[in-house]
């Protein structure tokens, strides 16, 4: 149901009057000034035009010497769902149970500094900050509205330029609140929590860290890292998560990128106890290995979660993509996706942790505008996916992606629960960059629940799913 805002309370009369008074007094003042005043002199003849070369040299206020670049981003949304959800994938980022409606709102400004020195070495920091607000939710399902405003990014970082090695940006450093992306964010991407007292579920328009320390040395094709990061949670939900990691990447032309990481986390016991002392490792590859057939792609990536008895753990994903020639440019792909599930008949946890995984493109790695985003997640679960994505024009991209969830393991959804099948899925979007500024993005979803969904919530109607988001960038 979409709530409908009371109307503004009126003012009191007397701040009316004030305010009316004030307003007479300044005119009463500027018009005795111009009594007493001698008669104005002739207008004198308008200047010329600032040259283009004047107006670039317009002075910011802020210190000579560095490039200073200005940005503003913002966003907003409405959802509708025919049938509201009943899990929440999304353990760290509570969204609520939300109505069959609602909206989110985001605005990001930011400001970035860099100074180069002579030597063509860099110096650059970046400061921007976040509000989120989510509403139009019945108060009796989610609680008040929420929203927030914090600081989002707030760093500063050296790069080396040409002064150093034969490699430009051989080494650089970024500390404070960064961001992070590793891969296709299949691990982790996304280091900041939303939804809950923050608002901003969907949006998701935080992303740093809350502290991150990140080395890197780039020379020629490879690039090692070394990184520290703390994620940013929601205070009601905060995890303690944090970790250190390394991370080597190997490009081979323009065409196939490999990688290899090992990641060392740690957790609030209580909280998140198979997180806590927890070893990943992590490989993959993004390829398209023949030179006269480019228009076949492939990727694969796995990773390995081991922490004893409290985690021992594996995921694995692989995909194969053609792009056709035409004028929309078809693009087909088949992705196969497996997270594993925990084991009831052993004394080990075999439930994958998803970590800190993002939003790469659409279906990755939130499978599913209605199952990924609302009711299952990158655990316990393998997902076949088809898509088929156009482009009619420059300006437009569009698709369809249908998915097929299935349970690794049954019983984890409940003692009852006998049947694997979770659901099928169907979503359709499409983007549309209007200019430079705006993009409008458009979804329609429908998922059918499988036999394991009725085994373990009673659930048998479908799911029907709208989004319409508007995104603003200067």
């Amino acid at each position: 149901m979409r709530r409908v805002m009371p109307p503004a309370p009126s003012r009191p009369r007397s701040g009316l009057l004030e305010g009316c008074a004030i307003a007479a007094l300044f005119a009463l003042g500027a018009a005795s000034a111009a009594a007493q005043s001698p008669p104005p002199s002739p207008a004198p003849a308008p200047s010329p035009a600032a040259s283009p070369e004047a107006e670039e040299a317009r002075t910011t206020g802020l210190p000579h010497g560095v490039d200073w670049k200005f940005n503003l981003d913002g966003s907003w949304a409405n959802f509708g769902f025919a049938n509201s959800f009943y899990n929440n994938p999304k353990p760290e980022q509570p969204s609520g149970n939300l109505s069959d409606n609602w909206f989110e709102g985001s605005v990001k400004p930011a400001i970035t500094g860099t100074y180069t020195a002579k030597n063509s070495s860099q110096l650059y920091g970046m400061l921007s900050a976040v509000g989120e607000r989510t509403y139009g939710a019945g108060p009796s399902v989610v609680g008040e509205d929420a929203s927030s405003f914090k600081v989002e990014d707030l760093n500063l970082g050296w790069r080396s330029g040409k002064s150093i090695g034969k490699s430009e940006n051989l080494l650089e450093l970024t500390v404070g609140r960064a961001r992070y992306q590793l891969g296709h964010g299949f691990l982790l991407w996304d280091g900041a929590a939303e939804g809950g007292s923050r608002g901003g579920y969907w949006t998701n328009a935080r992303k740093a860290f809350e502290f991150a320390a990140i080395g890197r040395l780039k020379p020629g094709h490879h690039t090692f890292e070394a990184f520290y990061l703390d994620k940013d949670d929601v205070p009601e939900a905060d995890s303690g998560s944090r970790l250190w990691g390394l991370n080597y990447q190997y490009a081979i032309g323009e065409d196939t990128t490999l990688g290899a990481t090992y990641m060392k986390w740690y957790a609030k016991p209580e909280e998140k106890p198979q997180r806590d002392g927890l070893n990943v490792y992590n490989v993959r590859a993004y390829t398209a290995p023949f030179p006269g057939l480019k228009a076949l792609s492939f990727e694969a990536e796995y990773a390995r979660e081991d922490n004893g008895n409290a985690l021992d753990s594996n995921a694995w994903t692989a995909q194969a993509a053609y792009q056709f020639n035409g004028h929309w440019k078809p693009k087909l792909s088949y992705r196969y996706a497996f997270f594993e599930g925990d084991d009831p008949a052993t004394p080990a946890n075999e439930a994958f942790d998803p970590l800190f995984l993002g939003f790469y493109d659409w279906g990755t790695w939130w499978q599913g505008e209605i199952a990924g985003e609302y009711f299952v997640s990158n655990s316990n679960l393998a997902s076949h996916q088809v898509r088929l994505h156009v482009a009619p024009s420059e300006s437009v991209g569009t698709g369809f992606i249908f998915f097929k969830f299935l349970a690794d393991k049954a019983a984890n959804l409940g003692p009852q629960v006998t049947d694997k099948d979770i659901a099928f899925e169907a979503d359709w979007y499409m983007d549309w960059k209007v200019n430079k500024n705006f993009t409008f993005s458009f979804v329609g979803a429908f998922a059918n629940p499988g036999k394991a969904v009725e085994q373990a919530f009673g659930r048998t109607k479908n799911f029907a799913y709208g989004m319409f988001y508007v995104a603003y960038s200067y």
